[in-house]
C-alpha cells in the first residue's frame, strides 16, 4: 500500500474519489470539494490548508481516501478545541498547525474514510497516519463528525473521543405534516400551527426551489442573504465566497432543495439545504427582513414537510440549537476523534475527554425529557 497527499483536489482522479466515496452524501463529492477551492473558500489565506490522502495497492488501484486540511486556527469546525489550543498557549507550548479530517464548514456526520470493499480501515488508518506525519510536524490530529464504522476503528487504534450533541429530526412514516403534528402532545401542536399560521398572516408566500428554479439572479440574492447574516452574527462576511456558491449551482444543483420566502413577489429569505440518499441536511440561511417565526419556518417546518412528502427518513438542520428540541429534533450524541502527540499536556487533555463525554451522556439524559412527543403505551 501507498499514501499520497495532494495538496488539492484537481490532481485526485474523480471518478476514483467519487468511486470510493458513493452519492448518498453530498459533502465528499468530488465537486462540492472543487468548488470549495476553486471558489476561494479554502487556501493560504483561509487558513484551511487541503491535504487529500489517497491510498494505491500494489496494482496502482485507488483504494482508499480521506480529506484532510491544515489548519492555522479552530474556524468553522463547530467541534471546537479553543481549550486545548488556549492551554496549549498558556504553558508556552505551540498548538497550531494541526491536521484535520473534516468537511469545511459542515458539522454533518458522515463519511471520513472511503475504502474499496474488501478493504481494512484498521489497517489503512496507520498508513495514512504515518504518511501525514511523515510530511507535517503538528501537534495532533482530529478526525471529526464520523461515522459509527470509523469511529470504532479510530478508538481501536488509540485515538481520544469527544462527544458534540445536535438535533436530528426523524421521519417516523408520517403520510402529511399534519400526522407529524399529531405524534406531538397538544400544547407544543397548537404551538407550531400557530407560528405557521403567523407566516400566512404577514403576507409571506413559501417556495422550494431546486434544479433550473435556482437561477442568477436567486444566487446573487441568497449570497447577500447569507453574508448579512454572517456579518450580524459574526462580525464577518461567512465562510463561502460567491465563487463557491455559484460553482455549487453548477456542479450540484440535483443536490441543492432551497425553502425561500416571498412577499409582493420579491425573496425576503431563504434556506438552503442539501439533500442526500436519506437525509435532508440543512446549511445556510440567510435574509433581507427579519419576520416573526420565518426562521422557524424556513429552517426546520419547511424542511421537515419536504422530508414527509419525498420520503426522506431524517433532516439534520444544523448544529447546535437546543429549541429544536420542541420542534421534534431529537438530541443525538455526534463524534470526534483526536491523536495528539507526545506532550506535557497530553493527560490532561485525554482526562478532559473523558470528563466531557461525561458530562455530555447525562446531559443528552436531561434534554431527552424534553422532547415534545405522546408517551406511547
Amino acid at each position: 500500500m501507498r499514501a499520497v497527499i495532494h495538496a488539492t483536489i484537481t490532481t485526485v482522479a474523480k471518478n476514483d474519489w467519487d468511486r470510493l466515496f458513493g452519492r448518498h452524501y453530498p459533502f465528499t463529492r468530488y465537486d462540492f470539494l472543487l468548488a470549495l477551492e476553486q471558489g476561494g473558500s479554502l487556501g493560504l489565506q483561509r487558513g484551511w490548508l487541503p491535504q487529500y490522502v489517497v491510498v494505491f495497492d500494489d496494482n496502482g488501484t485507488m483504494v482508499a481516501a480521506m480529506p484532510w486540511f491544515k489548519k492555522t486556527h479552530s474556524y468553522g469546525e463547530y467541534l471546537f478545541d479553543w481549550a486545548f489550543a488556549e492551554a496549549f498557549e498558556r504553558y508556552g507550548f505551540q498548538y497550531y498547525p494541526k491536521l484535520i479530517n473534516a468537511i469545511p464548514f459542515t458539522p454533518c456526520q458522515g463519511p471520513r474514510l472511503a475504502i474499496s470493499e474488501g478493504v481494512n480501515r484498521g489497517e489503512m488508518l496507520p498508513i495514512i497516519e504515518s504518511e501525514l506525519l511523515k510530511q507535517h510536524d503538528v501537534s495532533n490530529l482530529q478526525s471529526l463528525y464520523v461515522e459509527p464504522d470509523l469511529s470504532r476503528a479510530l478508538a481501536d487504534e488509540g485515538w481520544w473521543q469527544r462527544f458534540d450533541i445536535q438535533f436530528l429530526w426523524q421521519n417516523r412514516n408520517y403520510g402529511s405534516f399534519d400526522d407529524f403534528l399529531e405524534a406531538l402532545v397538544s400544547r407544543k401542536r397548537k404551538t407550531i400551527r400557530k407560528e405557521r399560521q403567523k407566516i400566512s398572516e404577514q403576507n409571506v408566500q413559501m417556495r422550494t426551489l431546486q434544479g433550473k428554479e435556482l437561477t442568477t439572479e436567486f444566487w446573487q440574492q441568497f449570497t447577500l442573504f447569507y453574508q448579512r447574516t454572517y456579518l450580524k452574527r459574526s462580525g464577518h462576511g461567512g465562510y463561502l465566497t460567491p465563487a463557491t456558491f455559484k460553482l455549487w449551482a453548477e456542479y450540484l444543483s440535483d443536490y441543492i432543495v432551497v425553502f425561500a420566502a416571498y412577499r409582493d413577489g420579491n425573496m425576503l429569505a431563504a434556506s438552503l439545504c442539501f439533500k442526500g440518499e436519506d437525509t435532508l441536511y440543512g446549511r445556510y440561511w440567510g435574509c433581507r427582513e427579519e419576520l416573526e417565526f420565518l426562521h422557524f419556518e424556513a429552517c426546520y417546518y419547511q424542511g421537515i414537510e419536504f422530508c414527509i412528502n419525498h420520503g426522506l427518513q431524517y433532516f439534520d438542520a444544523g448544529a447546535q440549537g437546543e429549541h429544536k428540541l420542541h420542534r421534534g429534533f431529537e438530541p443525538v450524541l455526534r463524534e470526534g476523534f483526536y491523536r495528539f502527540m507526545e506532550a506535557p499536556l497530553s493527560d490532561a487533555i485525554e482526562q478532559y475527554c473523558q470528563d466531557e463525554r461525561s458530562a455530555l451522556r447525562e446531559h443528552l439524559k436531561t434534554l431527552q425529557t424534553y422532547l415534545p412527543y405522546k408517551i406511547s403505551d
